[in-house]
């Protein structure tokens, strides 16, 4: 009858570390909006103006600064959350972020960084977008064969990193750094050639993707893509919990000497991953080729086509701990600040780089969780810290 007592122990432990990591990240992004708020304050001239009469009309001050405050956080929400088409926003900018996250989430759960999901993304959007105008097939083939093309487009790009590494000892942060500029470069020079090329055009941009080739909206909001990043964390996370690959990546992130004399093969693991990898960078760069824009025309494939999304994810990544659900909410919650911004700049005449400011202030305040628990009593300092990369999971 004693032995459920350590087990009972351990599960009051892992449950006080999760409510702890999950409140410092709730506290992180409280504290980001506050500050965010001061910086609105100060940014305005006429609302910090009127602080100049804070001792003798406090009312004008302080009611300006609330109104400014209050309307332009109002329309974020409104903009992220406020009605369908803002919700078929939000989820159109998460998708490639949860999947590049999951790109570098994973890559960190291996002992890897992954900073490479940038090119993998490029060279993702760049043979997928090819399969969607070039291929003439149809409807449902059409889009299983170019989602596939990035992906294997990603998990080659990555692989070839994850070889240099386990082969030559080549450190990834350099080998991918490196890689995402080839991409770049590789991008910029196949949009000079005929077989990326728009006919009758000089410029650098390709043909329109088949409709056939893009990834149907539901209600002609929704973008379908979204589910695929979701289904996409789905299967990330049965292979790191339930699967002997993924307990190899967890071993061999923990600490790669002793899953090697514990008999892993060490090398293959890191090959493995970081294909894994690049398949969901690549995924991100599909959903940028293949989803539709707002007027339901594809996007056509351009040298800014992916944007920095690959960038984007390493925030991502650390936000949501490099869990799949902590990077599904973190993918959400900056593709709510993305689509929100556009309405807090329109309404409340805020610049669209504030949003920019309240991602970099999260990924701040989670990365400093001494920091927030010293801002915020009730969160008592413990030994440690929380882990930015899930590695001890």
């Amino acid at each position: 009858m004693a032995e459920p007592e350590p087990r009972t122990n351990r599960l009051r432990a892992w449950a006080s570390a999760r409510w702890r990591d999950w409140t410092i990240t709730l506290a992180a992004f409280v504290l980001a909006l506050i500050v965010g708020a001061i910086l609105m304050i100060v940014a305005d001239p006429e609302v910090a103006g009127n602080f100049a009469y804070l001792f003798t009309a406090p009312g004008l001050a302080l009611g300006a600064a609330w109104t400014k405050v209050s309307t332009a956080y109002s329309a974020l929400l409104m903009g992220a959350v406020g009605s369908p088409s803002a919700l078929a926003a939000t989820t159109a900018a998460a998708a490639p972020l949860i999947c590049a996250g999951l790109a570098v989430g994973l890559a960190f759960r291996a002992g890897l960084f992954n900073i490479g999901a940038q090119g993998q993304a490029v060279v993702g959007s760049m043979a997928a977008a090819w399969v969607g105008f070039s291929l003439p097939l149809p409807p449902v083939i059409h889009l299983i064969v170019a989602v596939l093309a990035g992906l294997i487009a990603g998990a080659l790009w990555g692989g070839v990193v994850g070889w240099l590494k386990a082969r030559t000892g080549a450190h990834e942060v350099i080998v991918t750094i490196m890689m995402n500029y080839i991409a770049s470069g590789l991008l910029a020079w196949a949009l000079t050639t005929s077989a990326f090329q728009r006919p009758g055009r000089s410029d650098p941009i390709s043909p329109e993707v088949a409709g056939s080739a893009t990834f149907p909206q539901i209600f002609e909001q929704l973008h379908v893509g979204f589910f695929v990043a979701l289904a996409a964390a789905l299967v990330v996370a049965w292979v790191l919990d339930r699967s002997v690959l993924g307990f190899s990546i967890r071993a061999v992130g923990a600490n790669p000497h002793a899953a090697g004399t514990a008999g892993m093969n060490v090398g293959a693991t890191t090959i493995i991953t970081m294909a894994l990898a690049g398949a969901l960078a690549g995924l991100a760069g599909v959903m940028a080729a293949l989803g539709p824009s707002v007027n339901g025309v594809p996007t056509p494939l351009s040298e800014g086509l992916v944007g920095t999304v690959g960038f984007d994810a390493i925030t991502v990544a650390l936000l949501g701990r490099s869990k799949p659900v902590g990077i599904v909410f973190a993918g959400l919650l900056f593709g709510g600040l993305s689509a929100g911004g556009l309405a807090m700049q329109s309404v409340a005449q805020t610049p669209l780089t504030l949003t920019l400011v309240l991602q970099a202030l999260v990924v701040l305040f989670v990365a400093a969780p001494q920091l927030v628990a010293t801002l915020v009593p009730f969160l008592k300092a413990r030994k440690g810290s929380v882990s930015l990369t899930g590695a001890d999971a």
